[in-house]
């Protein structure tokens, strides 16, 4: 195993819920319980038994295949969850100055996801249907802009772009979405935390980039409570 390979099978094996973060790695990767099975040569109820937590942990072998077989999977498709991941943790860094992340055990639905934080749709409400965070970084808007450089900007993904940005000490909105808009990896979907009204070129940003944008009133104390729970 590389050292890739590695670290999933560690937080796998480390995790309360094995089998859920199991089913986490399946789905970031974009691998049916079917495909998986067949690759594996075992039943898909064995895997559902497994992600449901509903087996013994599984042990070091069954780990070993489980994360060998994503990858090789991906590997037929392209490789391109492969090299995503690649590039997000070689700057992997779970804290900075101005951002915290944190991943979820388990993915969320973005219809769920803006229902948690008591969020307004701004921009794109019908594509949250389809959206899967496993995820989220909170960010210091005026921080972010002032001080982040090209090289510092995939640490703000931690393991996938299949997160949400919040970014908190926003003063119109316009700013993080421009800073989204340059930027050569895309959050799935952006909240903007403490404004009554966001500036219309930011929803514009949001329209053209397909990306959905949410406005919550909670405290960022409030967000990381419910948040953290999932």
């Amino acid at each position: 195993m590389d050292e890739l390979q590695e670290r999933i099978a560690g937080e796998i094996a480390l995790s309360d819920t094995p089998g859920s973060t199991m089913k986490k790695w399946r789905e970031l990767f974009g691998i049916s319980q079917v495909e998986l099975a067949k690759y594996l040569k075992i039943s898909t109820s064995t895997i559902s038994d497994y992600e449901g937590n509903r087996r013994m942990s599984p042990g070091v072998g069954v780990i070993k295949r489980f994360v060998s077989a994503i990858f090789e999977i991906d590997k037929q498709h392209g490789g391109e969850v492969i090299r995503n991941l690649a590039k997000l943790s070689s700057s992997e860094n779970k804290e900075g100055p101005y951002y915290t992340l944190k991943d979820f055990s388990a993915p969320i639905d973005g219809v769920d996801f803006a229902r948690l934080i008591d969020a307004k749709i701004v921009a794109n409400p019908n594509t949250l249907d389809v959206i899967k965070l496993f995820g989220y970084t909170l960010l210091d808007s005026l921080r972010v802009i002032l001080e982040i450089s090209p090289s510092e900007y995939p640490k703000l993904f931690g393991n996938t772009t299949e997160r949400a940005f919040i970014f908190d000490q926003v003063s119109t909105g316009r700013s993080p979405m421009v800073v989204v808009r340059v930027a050569p990896i895309k959050p799935r979907v952006v909240v903007i935390r403490g404004l009554e009204d966001i500036d219309k070129l930011a929803i514009k940003i949001a329209q053209i980039e397909k990306i959905p944008l949410l406005a919550t009133k909670l405290t960022v104390d409030e967000i990381k409570a419910r948040l953290d729970k999932v």
